[in-house]
């Protein structure tokens, strides 16, 4: 690692999923904060499209071809940050899929679940953030301040999908658990990394519109993204293992 690297004081962060909608904006937040933004996204045409994007905007941003649910393709992407920053302060765990609705609209019918479906669930919203989060932890631990923000949901919360007079939306019985496990798995590295200077706390961005959602609601992504920014930027001694949205903290 030179030298140069080594005194650089630029805070480098990585974003997976941030070719658009909440990863983007939450790169392009990073970046307006003075971070240099990895831009982790599967697509390479997408991925290079959000990069040239972001440096129009005077961004300090780079391309880092990552597929969350490939061993491979996360290796290379840690090997990639290092040759690119020689380390990692901020790490955002934002890439997600929803799986396909069982029937009308959002819904996901447990009685009617592909069980190939929600494997595919867990692999990218759970087993991915493992395997990403564990893969870019050496480069974390060269940080003074690292932080690490995964993007959750309030649909994840048992207190509110088990209150009768809360809405919480359609029952997506996929999507949901997977959130849920995300959640339980964030309080465990916080525990892990207790009094290590290492951050890690859950997001949720809100209902957005984005092409997750179909557009259907009045929330914008640069909105949405405010949550996990907030996060990411925390000063030292911050909450570690919480879940949070614009409006504070959310009931597990």
């Amino acid at each position: 690692m030179s030298e140069a690297v080594m005194n650089d004081t630029t805070r480098i962060a990585l974003v997976t999923g941030a070719n658009k909608g909440i990863g983007y904006e939450i790169a392009a937040g990073l970046g307006a904060l003075g971070h240099r933004v990895g831009v982790g996204a599967r697509d390479a045409d997408r991925r290079e499209a959000a990069v040239r994007k972001l440096r129009e905007a005077g961004i300090d941003a780079f391309g880092v071809p990552l597929d969350v649910t490939g061993d491979r393709s996360v290796a290379e992407a840690a090997e990639l940050v290092e040759r690119q920053a020689g380390r990692l302060d901020v790490l955002v765990n934002n890439a997600g899929i929803s799986g396909p609705p069982t029937g009308q609209g959002w819904e996901q019918d447990p009685t009617a679940l592909d069980l190939d479906v929600v494997r595919a669930v867990v692999e990218t919203n759970v087993i991915g953030v493992i395997r990403v989060t564990n893969a870019m932890l050496p480069l974390l631990r060269r940080s003074a301040s690292p932080r690490i923000v995964n993007l959750s949901s309030t649909v994840g919360s048992l207190t509110l999908q088990a209150d009768p007079g809360t809405d919480v939306g359609p029952v997506m019985a996929a999507y949901a658990p997977t959130k849920t496990f995300l959640n339980a798995v964030t309080v465990h590295y916080a525990r892990q990394f207790a009094g290590t200077g290492i951050l890690v706390n859950a997001a949720c961005p809100g209902l957005v519109a984005t092409d997750f959602t179909g557009f259907h609601s009045s929330r914008t992504a640069a909105q949405g993204a405010a949550a996990a920014i907030r996060l990411a930027t925390l000063p030292d001694g911050g909450p570690t293992g919480s879940f949070s949205d614009d409006a504070g903290v959310i009931p597990w």
